[in-house]
């Protein structure tokens, strides 16, 4: 999830859904997010009694390991997708498709309306990937606070990568301007919308898991089957994130290879399809194995 995150159009939560976690996850951040409520009403009990029901099996491993991979792979992952654009972008493209395939399995598909809900979700994804806003040269705190809150909830959705929906509404420059010009109470209101963001999107979506999870599971696989426009390899793979040049986003381009330059990129994506399919298959082996034990 920690590599994923680092991609710009690439979810972290798309792999969650992927190994299996995902509702896991919501429920967990549910359960921080009531902790937080209960702590700020002054009820101690209450707060102990919601953070000793987290899943925290979960919960420390997953974000030691998105930490570790974003602190050591993150330079890497950047440099590769500079001097490999396209080959990058076509195994990204890969692992995004093979999992949209695999999440598929995650819920029945009786009954139409899960179909057209899928292919709806997939349609305004697509079409919305390609809106751009003109860059927020001096974001007011209460735009930074929308911007934390909303940005926050695309990243715990599969195929919404929260860094390019700050670069689709034209505040990814302004908030990279918040962290690099050191102003502390600009990051404070941005990661308390952000805070806020989350606690109320993990309540909404755990009980709409809850009660109607096909729907919702056929709306999460046509997010990342949407989300393939930022990382169809061609012209220029994940496009150009620029703050000098006004926020260039080419990613969104769609384009035909030319002679010779389709061969990397699909070696590429069909690797990173194979590698998924192959993770799932091992994952549900797996998980069989543990079912049959006495």
């Amino acid at each position: 999830m920690g590599a994923a995150d680092v991609v710009p159009g690439v979810s972290g939560g798309t792999i969650a859904v992927v190994l299996g976690i995902y509702e896991r996850l919501v429920d967990a951040i549910r359960g921080v997010s009531a902790a937080a409520g209960r702590l700020l009403r002054g009820d101690w009990r209450g707060c102990g009694q919601r953070l000793a029901g987290v899943d925290w099996w979960l919960v420390v491993p997953l974000l030691a390991g998105i930490l570790g991979t974003i602190l050591l792979l993150a330079s890497v992952i950047e440099t590769l997708l500079e001097d490999h654009p396209e080959t990058m972008a076509g195994l990204f493209c890969g692992l995004v498709a093979a999992s949209a395939v695999s999440a598929c399995r995650l819920f029945e598909w009786r009954g139409g309306d899960r179909i057209t809900l899928m292919v709806a979700s997939a349609v305004a994804t697509f079409a919305l990937l390609g809106l751009q806003s003109g860059p927020v040269a001096d974001p007011s705190l209460l735009v930074l606070a929308g911007a934390g809150a909303v940005a926050i909830c695309a990243m715990i959705l599969p195929g919404i990568s929260g860094a390019f929906l700050l670069l689709m509404l034209g505040m990814y420059g302004a908030v990279i301007n918040v962290v690099t010009d050191l102003r502390y109470i600009d990051a404070v209101v941005f990661l308390a919308g952000a805070a806020v963001g989350l606690a109320l999107f993990s309540t909404v979506l755990g009980r709409l898991l809850d009660r109607a999870r096909n729907p919702v599971m056929a709306v999460m696989v046509g997010l990342m089957a949407g989300s393939l426009r930022v990382l169809w390899p061609w012209p220029n793979g994940v496009g150009v994130i620029s703050r000098h040049e006004n926020e260039i986003i080419s990613g969104t381009g769609l384009d035909w290879p030319a002679a010779g330059e389709w061969l990397a990129p699909t070696l590429a994506a069909v690797a990173g399809l194979a590698a998924v399919l192959i993770i799932t298959r091992l994952a549900r082996d797996r998980g069989s194995a543990l079912e049959a034990e006495p």
